[in-house]
C-alpha cells in the first residue's frame, strides 16, 4: 500500500488533514492578531507614561517594560495560566464549587502575548514620537489646534509612519510566539501538526507544512505592512 504523500495530507477529503490544519492556522492568526491588538493599547498608554507622565508613571512603566523584556515568554504563559486558573477556583470555592476550574486557555495565551509585545511596542511607539519633528507638533498648536485634534491629525499618524517598521518586527515576533499558546490546551496550527504527525507517523511532512503556512503567513502580513507604509508616507520626500 502506498504511503500518502503532502498533497495527500493536506488535501480536504476524507482521510486528509487539510481541514484540520486550516482550522489550526486560523487559530494562530487569531492569538497573533489579539494580543497584537492588546499590545498596542498596553503600548500606547507605555509610551505616554515614559513620555509624559509623571514620576511615578515613568516608574512603572520603565519597571513593566524591563521586567517583561527580562522574561521568557513561555514562562509569561505559564504565569497566567496556572495563576489565572489558581484565582478562578479560589472564586468557586468561595461560592461552594468543589475542584479544579481552569483559566481559558485562549485568553491565558493572549493576554501573555500581549502584555509581553506591549513592552515591545511600549519602546516602539516612544522611539517613534521622539522621531517626530518637534516643528510640527509646534505649527500644529500655533495653529490653535486642541490636544486631541493635534493628537488626531498630527501626533498619531506621523508615530505610527515611524512605528510601523518596528511594529512589523513586533508583529513577526507575536506570530512565532503563538505557538507557545500550545500549552494551554489550545490547538493552533503546531499543535495541530504535532496531533496529525503523532496520528501518521509523519513528523517530517507535518512539520514541513507547518513551516510552509507560517512562511505564508509572514509574507502575507509583511506584504500588508508594506503597504500600510507606503500609504503613510505619500508625500513625503525619501532620501
Amino acid at each position: 500500500m502506498t504511503e500518502p504523500g503532502i498533497l495527500d495530507i493536506i488535501s480536504f477529503g476524507p482521510d486528509g488533514w487539510g481541514h484540520a490544519l486550516a482550522v489550526g492556522a486560523w487559530m494562530t492568526i487569531l492569538i497573533a492578531l489579539s494580543g497584537f491588538a492588546i499590545g498596542a493599547v498596553i503600548g500606547t498608554f507605555g509610551a505616554w507614561a515614559k513620555i509624559s507622565g509623571g514620576p511615578v508613571t515613568r516608574m512603572a512603566a520603565e519597571t513593566y517594560t524591563t521586567v517583561l523584556r527580562g522574561l521568557p515568554d513561555l514562562l509569561v504563559i505559564y504565569l497566567f495560566y496556572f495563576g489565572g486558573s489558581a484565582a478562578i477556583t479560589a472564586v468557586g470555592q468561595f461560592f461552594g464549587a468543589e475542584g479544579f476550574v481552569s483559566f481559558p486557555g485562549f485568553l491565558a495565551g493572549a493576554l501573555a502575548v500581549g502584555v509581553t509585545s506591549g513592552a515591545q511596542q511600549t519602546e516602539v511607539f516612544r522611539g517613534a514620537f521622539r522621531a517626530v519633528h518637534p516643528g510640527e507638533l509646534e505649527a500644529a498648536t500655533a495653529c490653535g489646534m486642541g490636544r486631541l485634534l493635534k493628537f488626531r491629525r498630527i501626533t498619531a499618524p506621523l508615530t505610527l509612519r515611524h512605528a510601523l517598521p518596528g511594529l512589523g518586527n513586533v508583529w513577526q515576533v507575536v506570530l512565532k510566539e503563538s505557538a507557545l499558546v500550545s500549552v494551554t490546551g489550545v490547538v493552533e496550527l503546531l499543535r495541530q501538526s504535532q496531533i496529525g504527525a503523532g496520528s501518521t507517523g509523519r513528523p517530517f511532512d507535518f512539520f514541513f507544512i507547518a513551516a510552509l503556512v507560517y512562511l505564508a503567513i509572514s509574507t502575507v502580513s509583511g506584504l500588508l505592512l508594506q503597504l500600510s507604509e507606503r500609504r503613510l508616507s505619500r508625500g513625503v520626500r525619501r532620501g
